[in-house]
């Protein structure tokens, strides 16, 4: 598959990169040559320096019918015409759009019928991911299968809690009444498949699947969850911060803090009940002034990483209960302290996983990767009716056909999760939740989710 990547800044550098890791064809467009160059330098890929929405840019790039565009520019406009020319000029295979201004993803038809297949947003992405870890206390990361109806959750085990020590099967016997399944245990920041017999460690990060109203129970077994949170600090009124407080501002007491006057205002205007402040997440004496010792959660949403670093080191340090803070530069979250970063989160692993989800030909609506550059992935796709699994239907999901590493976590039915069992059979259009535990046969699993 050839992939052209529209747009060299984070977003489209980090796509770029992963994908060339893999089986695609890459070619990067940006009007940065020196940009393009220290790309190229470790990874094999072509490069077109020039505009991302010129005619002559794209066909000197490739595009053409067996193409898949990726307009991922941090300019909404210059990403839609690109789209538009590719399909009208190109008549390339996809369009995938980066789009921050929510507005126009609301209203696709009226830029062009079929010129956007696909729109992402990862501001938004990142946005849901936050609120939902302020939502669940305990979670350091949340992903959503089947319409959100299933909830993958990773939670880092701490010594308090019930199932540390002891087997894993032990949940069982504590929540006799609640279905949840482990596919995998990073401990020591290398994945471990575990089973029944698996000794839950301190420190373990252990992610499970299973619907949200189970979430803060299972939680309860890994860790003490603590209290509830009801005051939140975003620092940067971003799209990101901005979406946070307008989301959290309903049920959450939340102030913004933003250096910008301008920008300041402007947030104002949006906002109902949270309280804008200028001022930098860095200035101790502003920090002091608005109790930041009563503060549950802290966000440092900035565009700058060093910014988020130290804005959280000197939050914790003065007394905010947890922070939560996005870095762009993926290699800072191994090796950022505990005990003053909590919940350190990439936009960049998020918005991989969007793209990837729709660069497969197989009905599979939902690719997740849980860690960058780990091997470790879930996805979930829909197995039809074809010539591999023409024989599979009505036998035991023990014989489904998984190459190794892998193993199926769940199956989304008829609008309930069921964990697999020795005697529950394979039907047609079951969603089948996969994860991937290192180098595997991805195309064994994508077979299932072909139709016919």
């Amino acid at each position: 598959m050839n992939i052209l990547v529209l747009g060299a800044g984070k977003v489209g550098r980090n796509i770029a990169k992963n994908l060339a890791r893999q089986t695609f064809d890459v070619c990067i467009v940006d009007v940065d040559i020196e940009r393009l160059k220290s790309i190229q330098e470790d990874h094999d890929l072509a490069i077109v320096q020039g505009h991302a929405s010129s005619p002559e840019v794209l066909k000197k790039a490739g595009a053409n019918i067996e193409t898949v565009v990726l307009a991922v520019t941090n300019d909404d406009e210059v990403n839609i015409v690109a789209c538009q020319l590719a399909k009208k000029l190109f008549n390339v295979s996809k369009t995938i759009c980066r789009l921050s201004d929510y507005t126009y993803i609301e209203n696709l038809d009226a830029l062009g019928k079929d010129n956007i297949d696909v729109a992402i947003s990862p501001e938004l992405e990142v946005t849901q991911h936050i609120v939902d870890l302020i939502n669940h206390p305990g979670a350091e990361q949340i992903e959503s299968f089947a319409e959100g109806k299933v909830k993958l959750v990773s939670v880092k085990a701490k010594k308090d809690g019930k199932l540390v020590n002891r087997e894993l099967k032990s949940i069982k016997s504590d929540l006799p009444d609640t279905d949840t399944f482990v596919p995998t245990i990073f401990r020591k920041n290398k994945p471990v498949v575990p089973d029944g017999s698996t000794v839950i460690k301190e420190n373990d990060e252990v992610y499970f699947l299973s619907s949200e109203e189970n979430i803060d129970k299972i939680v309860n077994e890994l860790r003490d969850q603590g209290d509830t949170s009801s005051r939140i600090m975003i620092v940067g009124g971003g799209r990101i911060g901005l979406s946070l407080a307008m989301t959290l501002e309903k049920n959450y007491k939340v102030k913004v803090l933003e250096q910008d006057h301008t920008k300041c205002e402007s947030i104002a205007k949006d906002l109902n009940k949270a309280i804008v402040l200028k001022g930098s997440g860095s200035d101790e004496e502003l920090l002091r002034s608005e109790n930041i010792e009563n503060i549950d959660v802290f966000c440092a949403l900035t565009n700058d990483d060093e910014t988020n670093i130290m804005s959280a080191f000197l939050a914790k340090k003065l007394g905010a209960k947890k922070t939560l803070i996005i870095l762009n530069n993926y290699s800072y979250i191994n090796i950022l302290p505990k005990s003053f970063v909590d919940l350190p989160l990439s936009p960049q692993r998020m918005t991989v996983s969007l793209v990837m989800q729709h660069l497969t030909s197989v009905d599979m609506p939902q690719e997740v990767l849980l860690k960058m550059n780990s091997g470790v992935e879930a996805l979930e796709g829909v197995i039809h009716f074809n010539n591999d699994t023409k024989d599979l239907f009505g036998s035991k999901y023990v014989l489904l056909p998984l190459p190794e590493n892998s193993v199926l976590g769940s199956i989304y039915r008829n609008g309930k999760n069921i964990i697999p069992s020795d005697d529950l059979t394979i039907e047609r259009d079951d969603h089948l939740i996969v994860f991937i535990n290192g180098k595997t046969d991805k195309s064994q699993i994508e077979k299932l989710f072909k139709e016919s």
